[in-house]
């Protein structure tokens, strides 16, 4: 696994987490190995209620069923807790998952943390469980479109895995273990 000294690279293994989530007025845990068997978005960002994240996430709430269309789902992912994560998805009306990285040990597992917090970032990773696309940002001004990712998620093969929600017998790797240790690098494409 040579992607922990920055991200992980297209074809790579995605890191496995698991990370407590707000979706649709109620709290839960969110574990990458329950997306297989379809396509998942996630989508690093820097801060809640702030004025790009907002437009990004915003952007994508509001153009979900075009994912969904797909079978892709989006999970939006930065190191503000829940209660932040609850107020900024009743304030703007967010309708998918917010996770709390509250340590960061998932960011930095996808080389997105640095020196001033969570990279914007967007990866795709593909129903086996791969990454099939990425793209972090050197600055965190602008995002990813929908027509981009959808143009991403419309280009991937047909999954080789048993389409399952459970996560079933495919096999992912432990984990992001949690730490307060830094990796000390700062990964843009």
């Amino acid at each position: 696994m040579g992607y922990m000294s920055g991200t992980p690279d297209v074809g790579d293994l995605a890191p496995h987490f698991a990370l407590q989530g707000y979706f649709e007025g109620t709290e839960r845990v969110f574990a990458l190995s329950a997306g297989l068997g379809h396509p998942v978005v996630l989508a690093f960002y820097p801060g809640d209620d702030t004025p790009t994240c907002t437009k990004q996430l915003c952007s994508y709430s509001d153009n979900l069923s075009v994912l969904a269309g797909l079978g892709a789902e989006v999970w939006g992912i930065s190191a503000q807790d829940m209660a932040s994560h609850k107020e900024f998805a009743t304030k703007r009306g967010i309708k998918l998952p917010l996770l709390a990285d509250t340590d960061k040990a998932v960011a930095k597992a996808y080389g997105v943390s640095g020196l001033l917090g969570v990279k914007r970032a967007v990866f795709v990773i593909d129903a086996d469980g791969a990454v099939a696309w990425k793209h972090v940002a050197p600055v965190g001004l602008t995002y990813r479109s929908i027509e981009e990712i959808s143009s991403i998620i419309s280009a991937l093969p047909t999954p080789v895995t048993p389409s399952s929600t459970t996560g079933g017998d495919t096999e992912m790797p432990p984990p992001v273990a949690r730490s307060s240790r830094s990796e000390g690098h700062d990964s843009t494409l």
